[in-house]
């Protein structure tokens, strides 16, 4: 027993320490957005998708299609346009002809959706039927077509991002598309020392390599640790408190009550309590801690608890009422 402990623990040193490795590989590209890229991780450690939001120009993909050199997986980038199909993302039957009996017949031709890394970009610019034929595969981790399910690559992770500036021709995710996505990720301007090292670095002929440092592989196994890190009892209940806290119906905060229309879910709870799991082992510590609870709230909650139009025209938004709700319960 001792012995299977060591191993446990070699293994788990060996994994952490190869995360460390991913975000320095990733810097070597990425300059700042150090909490941007620690929330990708976290998602794709815990096995969930995740949702992006930003300016443009803020290395969106970039960021995600350096992420996929640095674990050495394969990666599609699908751009979401007006008249994109639903076979467009997840493929097609084409007539095919053997070439020893003649005989014609249907053979499926696999679309970009089959790649372990997917940068669904800018998924608002879609009809709605061409973005709820990426729920299948976001929630099942396959695809039906014809009649046949085809299993999905494993790992398998997809990063969806949003414009929030431009609203016009476009179609917003309905709010049970958006709880499939783990995290909803917003990212901010550079600091002022960052956008120096930013014009200085790409405007140069020096380019950085990325070297890949982790394997599929790997990331499954890191995916089922994540699972087997403990949380104790009463930060579950603190979970449960909070998650509870944001429905006006069951709520007891008059806050709450005041600017919010809709709750989370238990969903958002499950989300809460797996990412910040993933955040203790991105670390390298084994148990989960408030802190950990404190920094997944944000994104966890963020397109799960919606707030009514008098907050929009008081300028409170979710991440408001997560700000006050952790500070009564956590």
């Amino acid at each position: 027993m001792d012995n299977n402990l060591v191993k446990i623990e070699q293994e788990v040193n060996s994994l952490t320490a190869k995360i460390t490795q991913l975000k320095q590989e990733i810097g070597k590209i990425i300059i700042g957005q150090e909490e941007t890229v620690e929330q990708l991780l976290i998602t794709f450690l815990a096995g969930g998708h995740a949702l992006l939001e930003g300016v443009p120009g803020l290395a969106k993909t970039l960021m995600i299609r350096t992420l996929a050199q640095a674990i050495d997986l394969k990666f599609k980038r699908i751009q979401f346009t007006p008249d994109l199909m639903p076979s467009d993302i997840i493929g097609t039957e084409i007539l095919e002809e053997d070439q020893t009996t003649g005989k014609k017949f249907f053979e499926f031709n696999k679309g970009p959706i089959f790649s372990n890394i997917i940068l669904a970009d800018e998924i608002n610019r879609t009809p709605p039927k061409t973005q709820a034929a990426l729920l299948e595969a976001m929630q099942e981790f396959e695809v039906t077509y014809s009649g046949k399910t085809y299993a999905l690559d494993k790992p398998f992770f997809i990063l969806a991002t949003q414009n929030p500036i431009e609203q016009s021709g476009t179609f917003p995710l309905p709010e049970a598309q958006q709880d499939r996505f783990l995290l909803y990720i917003r990212i901010g301007y550079p600091t002022e020392a960052e956008e120096t090292t930013i014009l200085k670095a790409t405007t140069s002929s020096k380019k950085a390599k990325v070297e890949s440092v982790l394997s599929g592989q790997e990331i499954i196994r890191l995916q089922q640790l994540v699972r087997e890190v403990p949380i104790s009892d009463e930060l579950i209940s603190k979970v449960s408190k909070i998650i509870r806290a944001t429905r006006p119906e069951t709520t007891s905060d008059e806050y709450v009550k005041q600017w919010v229309s809709w709750g989370a879910g238990p969903r958002a709870g499950q989300a809460m309590i797996l990412t910040a799991k993933a955040r203790a082992l991105s670390q390298g510590r084994l148990s989960v801690t408030p802190d950990d609870l404190k920094f997944v709230a944000f994104p966890v909650l963020r397109h799960r608890v919606i707030v009514n139009f008098k907050a929009e025209a008081a300028n409170i938004t979710t991440d408001t009422v997560t700000q006050k709700l952790l500070e009564t319960i956590l």
